[in-house]
């Protein structure tokens, strides 16, 4: 990779968290007023509209974006991360943006965490020590004695667990199978689990809102797209720090078009919990 496709490649994983804060402060309007479900039901349609058809201008077409010999786990891989949607979205309407994101951040230290017993990679003792520091962070934002097992406060450790995972399964199925078939089986799977749950909660949506849906489907399908060319321009250990601006430009819709507060303990946990997260890519990266 040339040194001017790392520096583009930033550019663009800089541009693709910013849509997808848009997309998120979305997600959070059409939630508070319609079933989450039903919300998320309808993201999915259209990107896995976009997934068939980035998958049919490949060579082989869809048959052979499908093709995968762990059907199991990529199937399992498209439901975690449908879930992880819906729960995170519930997240935004229970608590706002900005402390959903705070909590959400430290989802880069639960992989570090859980990358030994489920792909059996070696986590050594300053990753365990980052690991522990990013975690110290989330206790700050959550005030242990306080609010921290207040339900609300769990939902976004909740996605944040689920992502994780879903990054790990994402590490492990591509061992046997491209990019193009782990992104073709999470667009299909969900979509079709999501209709089998949202149709049952569907409900009218006012006019206005149909254009908010609209532009979330839209955001949905760019952020994917500029996702997509940022990891074919740039290695994903050189871009990847930065998609924690998504909690900046997240937390800042939050303020200024929700009237959502940043707390200074929510701040301060946030910054330990995005520095340990920084540590943790660093040394993944060197080793």
């Amino acid at each position: 990779m040339t040194e001017q496709n790392t520096r583009l490649g930033i550019l663009l994983m800089v541009a693709t968290t910013l849509v997808f804060a848009l997309q998120d402060g979305i997600s959070r309007h059409l939630a508070a007023e319609y079933n989450v479900l039903m919300v998320v039901m309808i993201r999915y349609w259209f990107f896995a509209a976009f997934v068939i058809a980035v998958a049919a201008r490949k060579a082989g077409g869809m048959r052979a974006a499908a093709a995968t010999r762990q059907p199991l786990v990529q199937a399992f891989r498209g439901l975690l991360l449908a879930a992880e949607i819906c729960v995170m979205v519930a997240g935004f309407v229970a608590l706002g943006l900005v402390e959903s994101h705070a909590v959400f951040a430290c989802y880069p230290l639960l992989i570090a965490a859980l990358s030994g017993p489920v792909l059996g990679e070696r986590v050594g003792w300053r990753r365990w020590v980052a690991i522990g520091v990013g975690f110290v962070g989330v206790l700050v934002i959550l005030q242990p004695g306080l609010r921290v097992f207040a339900p609300a406060a769990l939902i976004p450790l909740a996605a944040a667990l689920m992502f994780a995972l879903y990054g790990l399964l994402t590490r492990y199925v591509a061992r046997a199978d491209t990019a193009a078939t782990s992104f073709f089986w999470t667009g299909t799977t969900g979509a079709v689990a999501m209709t089998a749950i949202g149709l049952w909660v569907w409900e009218p949506m006012a006019a206005p809102d149909w254009g908010w849906m609209a532009l979330l489907c839209v955001t949905g399908a760019l952020g994917h797209f500029l996702l997509i060319k940022t990891y074919e321009l740039a290695e994903a250990s050189a871009v990847q720090p930065f998609a924690y601006l998504q909690l900046v430009f997240a937390s800042a819709l939050g303020m200024a078009v929700f009237g959502e507060r940043l707390e200074p303990h929510v701040a301060m946990g946030a910054s330990i919990v995005v520095a340990a997260g920084l540590f943790t890519l660093i040394r993944e990266r060197r080793t």
